[in-house]
């Protein structure tokens, strides 16, 4: 499912928007957004066209399909030790859109939300765009712990949410049991919300292991509401599903108001759903194969960044990118973007901060989502043009 002859470029370039095949010029590699290279679990694609053949794209609940509800909530009770009521659970049109929709339910102009430095830049455009203050706070790359002391020095009357993105995109830190603990420990001393991102907590890197931060305790639980998508794990991006996941019928209808569901201005379409359905229900394999390949990709791609003249990367516990530390090639990152782009032919994400904040400056970022020979490919020619410094 994962070797190179799995990689259609020809349709890639056609359909693979957001930085990659289709929008960039003719010879150059994309290990920008992280989206597959691979086309999804053909489980998937039969569930769609048998849900599709009798041609009736009805209206769906606004607050999502029952087979849905039921299969995320199982998800998370089985796979995630959170005893999730399917009551709770409802669809979004990605995961992007729910980590805004809960900035709204629980954020006001003025009001302070805690961030992580680097991190994707949509948890600070959501805030920003609701007028609240997004707070950065730094966390590092790799095993170095977290400074949780520093984390409780930058919460004031002001402050309402935590943003919890685990594991964590840019850098790939998996969250310990014990981090999360300190993490949810300080949330409830604060009575703080606790929005957890966990749309990449599927791609975890052995001997890393993944905890939900709803699973801790009932305290915890009661204040987290959990974000997750579908198209990290399964290749499902174009189809615009994910899911908002809370523990009270107060956090609930909070949530349903500012997703605006019940006025059908938003909602998420019904062929993602039963995507979603699919993809937990029967493409376990496929993840679990996916996953072996990943954690080969990531080998590869650390080892020969590492080899390259004035270049650092520490190998990422999860996710499937890479972040480059290269400060030592006297370069910045605008700087080696822009020269990858044009002399290696290699399309990569600057560590600038309107993508990932301060903290990523000094950083490119790569996606090794793709076959073994595209991405030999373009790390051998980042090589070469990075030697050449």
């Amino acid at each position: 499912m994962f070797e190179n002859t799995s990689v259609d470029l020809v349709t890639l370039k056609k359909r693979a928007y957001n930085l990659r095949w289709a929008t960039l010029p003719e010879g150059v590699i994309p290990l920008t957004a992280a989206d597959p290279d691979f086309p999804c679990a053909i489980e998937i694609t039969e569930a769609i066209n048998r849900y599709i053949k009798d041609r009736y794209l009805s209206y769906g609940p606004p607050d999502g399909l029952p087979i849905f509800k039921e299969s995320v909530a199982t998800f998370f009770q089985d796979k995630r030790g959170v005893p999730a009521n399917p009551q709770y659970i409802f669809p979004v049109d990605s995961a992007a859109f729910g980590i805004y929709a809960i900035c709204k339910a629980f954020l006001m102009p003025d009001d302070e939300a805690i961030i992580f430095d680097p991190v994707d830049f949509l948890f600070r455009y959501s805030i920003e765009t609701l007028g609240a203050t997004a707070v950065p706070f730094a966390i590092p790359a790799g095993t170095e712990k977290v400074d949780f002391t520093a984390l409780e020095s930058l919460i004031t009357p002001k402050t309402r949410l935590i943003c919890l993105c685990n594991p964590l995109n840019p850098t790939g830190k998996v969250f310990t049991k014990e981090e999360l603990t300190q993490l949810g420990t300080i949330a409830c001393k604060y009575d703080l919300t606790i929005l957890s991102d966990e749309i990449w907590s599927d791609i975890v890197f052995a001997p890393h292991t993944y905890t939900s931060i709803a699973s801790l305790d009932e305290a915890i639980r009661e204040r987290t509401v959990t974000v997750t998508g579908y198209s990290k794990s399964y290749g499902l991006a174009g189809l615009r599903i994910g899911a908002v996941m809370t523990s009270n019928q107060k956090h609930f209808d909070r949530l349903m108001r500012a997703s605006l569901h019940q006025s059908t201005v938003h909602g998420a379409n019904i062929i993602g759903q039963i995507a979603a359905c699919t993809a937990l229900n029967e493409c376990q394999d496929w993840l679990k194969a996916f996953v072996a390949h990943l954690y080969q990709m990531r080998n590869l791609c650390v080892t020969e960044l590492n080899s390259i003249k004035g270049v650092n990367c520490i190998a990422p516990e999860g996710c499937y990118v890479a972040f480059a530390n290269i400060q030592q090639t006297g370069k910045s990152s605008k700087e080696i973007h822009e020269l990858l782009l044009n002399q290696a032919k290699v399309a990569v994400v600057p560590g600038l901060k309107e993508w990932f904040g301060e903290g990523a400056d000094g950083h490119i970022r790569l996606s090794f989502a793709t076959s073994n020979g595209i991405l030999s490919q373009a790390l051998s020619q980042i090589k070469n043009t990075l030697n050449l410094l």
